[in-house]
């Protein structure tokens, strides 16, 4: 048997057929929300969307599509098989809960260590003391397979947030040493159908749903007992999971930042996969990859946050004239070719000291300005602003010297994006 077209057919089977289809909507539904409010803080933020609420939800969709294909092929050719009797959907269903704790535990580091660390506690208790719970036998699990699918799953995760992780991004600001620095933050989910082997007794299936042992080309994960395989028979089943991508930066563009979050993301897994093979070996190596995903994974979160507290910021204002923070797309800055990263240094030949130097010269003339924009690979050029009869606005986000008591900058912290969302609204209402 083709074990990519196996793959394939469960995952397209994912994506047409009920429930599964409905379960699909209903992420389509609850992504398109999530950006409507993204949306809504560019425009207030910006003067104008950056992408469309549609594009940005249909882009989670159709990568977390093709991430869920990437990654249930890579499962089914590594042999990653768990017993059918087992609940390893507990993993992506722990996920969600886990995430209205807090969204950045979304991340299947944590749900699979608790189930991990749960299945190693009910294996002590069976070998060393002979007590079984016959009624939560469901939560024995592989901890080899499972802490493969994990690391399968932030390769996976690596890859889209190196494609589409900086999309959506709100502009934000914060302060140090006595300087207004500019910044961006990143809030991306994927929901990601994925195929999951199961081993079944091939007399309690049909033919059409199973697939024999011996006409399966791939080794099988040799964690599963000979006994459990004998007389066995395969079976494809698919699940749904979801991915996030949450992040902050002051000292990176977008796409540098999530590029670097997407190489950390992935040396993690590739760590991950290799610990997880070791914990074949016994029990000590099964409960050191359990508590090393959950470690590891706050360790790679604490390397950014420290490499953001200790590398220069990126975007700021100072002596040298006034960066520009982010560009609309299609606005005349932009048609202009004004960039994130440039430096406004002069308007028709006089110093900007601040940011309303530019709006107030553009208010009071009738034509055209003349700006001297020092951009980001060093060169200095004038670039001609023709003022248009509509007045439309420059579409361009500046980081400001000092904050002025009615301005639209935000100040980002560990606030939720609801909670900032609000307080923009309300300054908006000042």
């Amino acid at each position: 048997m083709n074990i990519m077209l196996n793959t394939l057919k469960v995952v397209a089977y994912a994506l047409v057929k009920p429930p599964y289809v409905f379960i699909l909507l209903a992420f389509f539904i609850m992504f398109y929300k999530q950006n409507k409010k993204i949306i809504l803080m560019q425009k207030m933020i910006i003067g104008d969307k950056l992408n469309t609420t549609f594009e940005l939800t249909i882009s989670q969709i159709v990568l977390g599509i093709l991430g869920g294909i990437v990654g249930s092929i890579l499962l089914s050719y590594l042999g990653v098989a768990f017993n059918e009797n087992t609940s390893i959907e507990l993993i992506f269903l722990l996920s969600i809960i886990f995430m209205f704790i807090n969204p950045r535990l979304i991340c299947f580091s944590y749900s699979g260590a608790f189930l991990g660390f749960v299945s190693i506690l009910l294996e002590i208790m069976r070998e060393m003391y002979g007590i079984e719970v016959k009624a939560i036998n469901f939560l024995n699990l592989d901890i080899v397979a499972l802490m493969t699918l994990i690391a399968i799953l932030h390769f996976v995760e690596g890859i889209l947030v190196m494609i589409d992780g900086s999309k959506g991004s709100i502009p934000i600001f914060t302060k140090k040493d006595n300087k207004i620095i500019g910044g961006f933050a990143f809030k991306r989910y994927w929901a990601i159908p994925i195929g999951i082997v199961l081993i079944v007794n091939s007399q309690m299936h049909g033919l059409s749903e199973i697939i024999q042992l011996n006409k399966w080309d791939a080794l099988i994960d040799f964690s599963s007992p000979l006994n459990v395989i004998k007389n066995a028979a395969i079976m494809l089943m698919p699940f749904y999971g979801v991915l996030g991508y949450t992040s902050i930066t002051f000292t990176k563009s977008k796409k540098q930042k999530s590029t670097l979050s997407g190489i950390m993301i992935m040396l993690y897994s590739v760590t991950l996969y290799i610990f997880a093979r070791l914990a074949t070996l016994n029990i000590f190596f099964r409960l050191f990859v359990v508590i090393y995903a959950p470690m590891a994974h706050e360790f790679m979160i604490y390397i950014q946050k420290y490499m953001e507290v200790k590398e220069e910021p990126k975007y700021v204002s100072d002596e040298r004239g006034i960066m520009v923070l982010e560009v609309a797309p299609n606005s005349q800055a932009y048609k202009m070719g004004i960039k994130s990263g440039d430096v406004f240094v002069e308007i028709n030949n006089k110093k900007i000291v601040n940011e309303d130097d530019i709006f107030k010269t553009i208010k009071e003339t009738s034509s055209s300005v003349w700006f001297k924009i020092k951009k980001t690979a060093g060169n200095l050029e004038e670039i001609r602003y023709r003022r248009e009869v509509d007045l439309k606005k420059l579409g361009i986000v500046f980081v400001p010297i000092s904050v002025p008591e009615n301005s639209m900058v935000v100040k980002m912290n560990e606030n939720k994006f609801s909670d900032v969302l609000q307080k923009i609204k309300d300054e908006r209402k000042k």
